[in-house]
């Protein structure tokens, strides 16, 4: 049985504030946010209000490259123009999410050191590193599945069926 951890609107807020801590601490600025739809649109937003940074999008949520392509082309374009690029998203949990969009960026030839990730969870067994991280779990230990407040509003059938996807993560 999933232990469902909901993450109230209140731990978002202070996540967000980490990671602009985060930010702020480091000798590296990005130009734009880039939201990672559809989990790391709401944190890209709210962490775009909290540091002034301007915010971008690209749809991964359907795990379709196909649809996300030219997004990728056109903010790999902007890397070698010289902008640097945070891509954000809820969680790294297994990591293909961030593998797959590092792979379709340096395929459209993002410039070298341009790109980091941040997410609001870091899942040190993940496949992908990422840079800036409010809170690190380990899988290995930590079985929950964390409902962010924007996954609250499906319908419960929703947010098991997503957990079910992967067991391995929370069992």
């Amino acid at each position: 049985m999933p232990i469902y951890t909901a993450i109230t609107h209140a731990e978002l807020v202070a996540a967000v504030r980490a990671l602009a801590g985060s930010l702020a601490a480091s000798d590296w600025a990005p130009a734009h946010l880039i939201g990672i739809g559809r989990g790391g649109l709401i944190p890209a937003v709210y962490l775009s209000h909290t540091t002034g940074l301007p915010m971008l999008a690209v749809d991964y949520s359907s795990q379709s490259e196909a649809l996300a392509a030219g997004a990728i082309e056109r903010l790999a374009a902007r890397t070698r123009a010289g902008e640097p690029l945070l891509f954000v998203d809820d969680i790294n949990d297994s990591g293909r999410t961030i593998g797959h969009l590092r792979a379709m960026l340096a395929r459209a030839g993002a410039a070298q050191g341009s790109v980091r990730f941040a997410t609001l969870i870091d899942n040190v067994g993940s496949a992908q590193r990422i840079d800036y991280a409010a809170r690190v779990i380990d899988r290995a230990v930590t079985k929950d599945w964390f409902v962010f407040p924007w996954e609250a509003m499906a319908p419960d059938s929703a947010i098991a069926a997503d957990a079910g996807e992967r067991p391995e993560r929370i069992a």
